[in-house]
């Protein structure tokens, strides 16, 4: 029997790729409310009685009420991943980035309800969690977080601006310091100290970079560039999160567009002392939709 999937929202940029990715995959079955019912709680939470997972690619508030219809469902209440920034801190959900930590991945496995990492976050996380879990970064330290962004990440109204030329080339945003992204950054890199942490967008659909600086000397390992590197090697390995061999002079954000692979580089002048870790990736692969995918394959046994 196959294992029966609702995408709710899936009209949206998050949701559609979701549903791409999963369209005619053996053993999965995709349901769907028709567009006159998406709004009915009693209709939606029929269809949740009879699904198995569901993935939620809502707006945060319309997330929540959603998850409020799955618990008060009890035994018959199905398995989820929600793609919202809704739960990602909250108590009770499993986080959604299995290569964080030795045993993550058999947390989602085992998981009824998964919050997916936000894309800034995944980034972040990704770079800074292997190194303060090995002490090369100390808990205390502050760090400054810098990323830049596809246009697809801001929704629809956003998406319409760069397509119509209405929106600038780039722009800085979240310059109040309180980015949505902040509690998970906190919560998950290992860090005590709340970095700062200041997002921009571009005009390219979709890819991103997130980079942090360090002054090597500052850390009290004073590691060397090669140390960061074989630390970050030895967490990951090969798996979709992998550290680059790092040739080349330059990144640019667009080339792992339409994978889940997360690359990391470390470039190091050793002579200055100085050092910048960036992470690059597909904001809607690895950064949205891919990770979703991963985790209902983990939660699956796919």
């Amino acid at each position: 029997m196959a294992t029966k999937i609702f995408i709710d929202g899936e009209a949206g940029t998050t949701g559609l790729q979701i549903r791409d990715k999963l369209a005619g995959r053996e053993g999965l079955e995709l349901v769907s409310l028709p567009a006159g019912l998406r709004k009915d709680a009693e209709a939606k939470r029929e269809l949740l009685a009879a699904v198995d997972l569901t993935i939620l690619c809502l707006p945060d508030e319309a997330a929540k009420e959603a998850v409020r219809l799955i618990d008060e469902m009890g035994p018959r209440a199905p398995r989820v991943i929600d793609a919202s920034s809704a739960h990602r801190v909250a108590p009770g959900w499993v986080y959604g980035f299995p290569e964080m930590i030795e045993g993550q991945a058999d947390r989602v496995r085992a998981a009824a309800k998964v919050t997916n990492p936000g894309c800034h976050a995944t980034g972040a996380i990704a770079l800074l969690r292997p190194l303060t879990e090995a002490g090369l970064i100390p808990h205390d330290h502050p760090v400054s977080i810098g990323s830049i962004s596809g246009y697809s990440g801001g929704g629809k109204t956003m998406i319409a601006d760069y397509e119509s030329g209405k929106a600038p080339a780039f722009e800085h945003y979240g310059l109040g310091l309180e980015h949505k992204h902040m509690p998970e950054i906190c919560e998950y890199s290992g860090l005590a100290r709340r970095p700062i942490f200041v997002p921009s967008v571009a005009n390219f659909r979709q890819g991103m970079l997130v980079s942090i600086p360090l002054a090597l000397d500052a850390l009290p390992a004073r590691p060397t560039g090669a140390d960061l590197r074989a630390a970050l090697k030895a967490h990951y390995g090969d798996g979709y999160v992998r550290v680059a061999a790092d040739s080349a002079a330059r990144v640019e954000p667009e080339s792992l567009n339409g994978t889940n692979v997360l690359e990391i580089h470390v470039f190091a002048n050793e002579a200055r002392r100085q050092a910048v870790l960036i992470a690059k990736f597909d904001n809607l692969g690895k950064g949205a939709s891919g990770a979703a995918v991963q985790n209902l394959e983990l939660m699956l046994g796919i």
